[in-house]
């Protein structure tokens, strides 16, 4: 019998045998336990209230985010460190300052969250005060936030100030740092901050405080921040303590990016040196002996084609190798589009030709482009085929890149050209026809609509029979923007490299021939061919048919050039910097 049954019979036995008068003291009774039960179940209830109370108001919040301070260096894309391209890599927000930035979110995943935090504006500490905010409540909303600074973080930059208002936030940060301006742009100006008998540097950021410049002792090497806008009163400062009015002065402004420009003069000259040459912008200036090491040591300002704006007419995905080349000789790219690669518009020809592929009907297949290459993969996967559809067969490239696309395909070629990368190059190695050697004597040529018809004849003249297949289209792109149309026709670009006959007749077709002053580069003797054809003169062109070597030919013409004014005592310039009336003849 369980407690509750036992309580229940007593009860009733109570009710039997009690007098006529035990309800009413029964009801006493039980009104007094009543009321007790409800006492002790209100002071129970009181003392339970404040932990009930306490446990229902408890707020399920979010985890505050972690914060990772990114310097990503002066201006130089490529000077973001390692640790901080990993950084990015697991972003889920990044806070950037402005478009600056932008290059840097190509390391980020999909989807990120990209804050702006370049509408901070008023004085310096308003404005750190402001993305200090910004940041925080970012990290309140997103568990893992970037935050890229210019330079270094903890170096004359906000990274500290934001860091504070985080750790005050409850928030946890990291610090990746990077490679600042103090040393960068000197570095890149071709300026030593140290040298046997110059060991002393001392940094002045002249941003808001009017510091005692006074004390400065003039045998040391200065490093002026912010100082542009008040240059004259510095100079002023400067020869009050004591500084020679021949100490070398360096002003540079766009440090580490390919618009880079150095001032150097004296502190008795800098200020109307800076006025006269026109640059704008804020300066890092060396102040020093250290200055003169700049004639001997500049490298980066002498770079061949420093500062050249090129044109790069090409397909969009496939201009990415040859702009990276050309920034590493110090030139400025700029990609305009004039080919778009489409697919055949009768793909049974296709469809045929990859069938007779699979069922043994072809010996070679000759590939002359890495878009033949790409096409005829398309095509493999739409069928569900891979590479061991070439088993048996004998694979030919064009040239190198060709060959590549090849081999990343995990298929070696069985013949490159080796002499000229071109179908002719080809045609000059390709074995004859041997029937009893070669048991099929037909030939798989996957190429574009517009291709020249030279490997087809020279190989038919060679016995064999050729399969010409349009593997894929290339159509005229749209013309570029108007400014940009200008450009060309004007001379605003220093030079234009042409990659195939094709980006010739496009580029002319969509946007006019370039300037007279403008240089032609061009990759082979077809594209060489065909802009003569179209009243170009050709100043450089690739010793073998590959983007890179296009840009080392025009690098080269650009060295001959330079030395060229360095010898005649001339100033260097680019060719869009030609005498008024000045023209060159075609």
């Amino acid at each position: 019998m369980t407690p509750a049954q036992g309580t229940s019979t007593a009860h009733q036995k109570a009710q039997k045998t009690a007098p006529t008068t035990a309800p009413k003291t029964a009801h006493r009774t039980s009104t007094k336990t009543t009321r007790a039960k409800a006492d002790v179940s209100a002071k129970t209830a009181a003392t339970a209230a404040p932990q009930k109370a306490a446990t229902s108001t408890v707020k399920q919040t979010k985890p505050l985010g972690h914060v990772t301070f990114v310097g990503v260096g002066p201006g130089d894309p490529a000077l973001l460190t390692l640790a901080g391209r990993d950084v990015l890599a697991g972003a889920d927000a990044v806070v950037v300052e402005g478009p600056e930035h932008d290059a840097f979110l190509s390391y980020c995943k999909a989807g990120v969250e990209v804050v702006d935090g370049s509408g901070a504006e008023g004085s310096r500490a308003l404005r750190v005060a402001a993305r200090a905010r910004l940041v925080v409540k970012t990290a309140k909303t997103a568990a893992n936030v970037v935050r890229l600074l210019s330079g270094d973080p903890f170096t004359f930059s906000s990274g500290a100030e934001e860091a504070v208002a985080c750790k005050k936030a409850g928030i946890a940060f990291n610090v990746v740092p990077g490679v600042s301006e103090l040393s960068a742009v000197p570095t890149y100006a071709g300026i030593p901050l140290t040298m046997k008998g110059d060991r002393e540097v001392t940094v002045v950021d002249l941003a808001e405080n009017k510091l005692d410049l006074t004390r400065l002792q003039p045998k040391q090497t200065l490093v002026l921040l912010n100082a542009t806008e008040v240059l004259k009163e510095t100079v002023a400062a400067l020869l009050e303590a004591g500084f020679d009015t021949g100490t070398p002065v360096a002003a540079t402004v766009g440090g580490t990016t390919t618009s880079q420009t150095s001032v150097v003069g004296t502190l008795e000259t800098i200020v109307t040196d800076l006025r006269t040459s026109k640059v704008v912008g804020e300066a890092v200036i060396v102040v020093g002996t250290v200055v003169e090491q700049r004639e001997s040591l500049s490298w980066f300002e002498t770079k061949p084609l420093f500062g050249w704006r090129i044109l790069v007419p090409r397909t969009k995905d496939q201009a990415g190798p040859l702009m990276d080349r050309l920034r590493r000789y110090g030139a400025m790219p700029e990609e305009v589009p004039t080919i778009s690669v489409e697919p055949p518009r009768n793909p049974q020809q296709m469809d045929k030709a990859i069938r007779g592929l699979v069922e043994g009907r072809y010996e070679w297949v000759a590939f002359t482009s890495v878009n033949a290459v790409k096409a005829v993969r398309e095509k493999f996967d739409e069928y569900g085929l891979d590479a061991r559809a070439f088993s048996g067969l004998k694979i030919a490239a064009v040239g190198d890149k060709t060959a590549e696309a090849i081999a990343a395909w995990g298929i070696r070629p069985d013949l490159v050209p080796s002499g000229e990368q071109s179908a002719a190059g080809l045609v000059e190695d390709w074995p004859p026809y041997d029937a009893l050697l070669d048991p099929i004597n037909r030939v798989f040529l996957p190429r574009a609509d517009i291709a020249t018809e030279t490997l087809v004849a020279g190989l038919t003249d060679l016995g064999w029979e050729v399969d010409d297949v349009t593997a894929y289209r290339t159509v005229r792109a749209a013309p570029p923007p108007a400014p940009t149309r200008e450009a060309i026709k004007s001379g605003k670009f220093d030079a234009v490299v042409f990659t195939s006959s094709s980006t010739v007749r496009n580029l002319v077709g969509i946007a006019g021939k370039p300037h007279a002053s403008t240089v032609i580069a061009v990759i082979g003797p077809a594209t060489l061919k065909t802009a003569e054809e179209h009243g170009l003169r050709v100043d450089a062109m690739a010793e073998t048919p590959s983007v890179e070597e296009l840009a080392d030919a025009l690098a080269r013409f650009g060295a001959d050039r330079r030395d060229t004014m360095v010898e005649a005592g001339e100033p260097v310039t680019r060719p869009s910097e030609r005498r008024s009336g000045s023209r060159r003849k075609s």
